[in-house]
């Protein structure tokens, strides 16, 4: 199943790691810090037409994937949407994902 996050872009439901209300979460120091490090590295996809109130993270090729022979692993993904978490999770719960 795929889950629609705002702006034409779905996502894998088997790749959602977490739906996190931006309001909410951006309160921690460290999650400042783990969203300054992912938009650092290019890993962070603004899907908002306006203001993003949430933050949808999402695992590589729908796995954690494991670092291989002198490659690093591949970063988990974190989308920034306009739709609010509550919202994003009773799409999620409609398509038959626990929550």
């Amino acid at each position: 199943m795929y889950l629609h996050i705002g702006s034409e872009t779905i996502v894998s439901e088997d790749s959602l790691i977490g739906i996190f209300d931006l309001d909410n979460t951006s309160v921690s120091k460290f999650t400042r810090e783990f969203l300054r490090a992912r938009q650092q590295e290019g890993t962070v996809v603004t899907v908002a037409e306006d203001i993003p109130k949430s933050f949808v993270l999402c695992a590589p090729s729908g796995r954690r994937a494991p670092a291989r022979a002198g490659k690093p692993a591949r970063r988990e993904t974190v989308y920034l949407s306009q739709l609010a978490a509550s919202t994003l999770r009773r799409r999620a719960e409609g398509n038959g994902l626990d929550f």
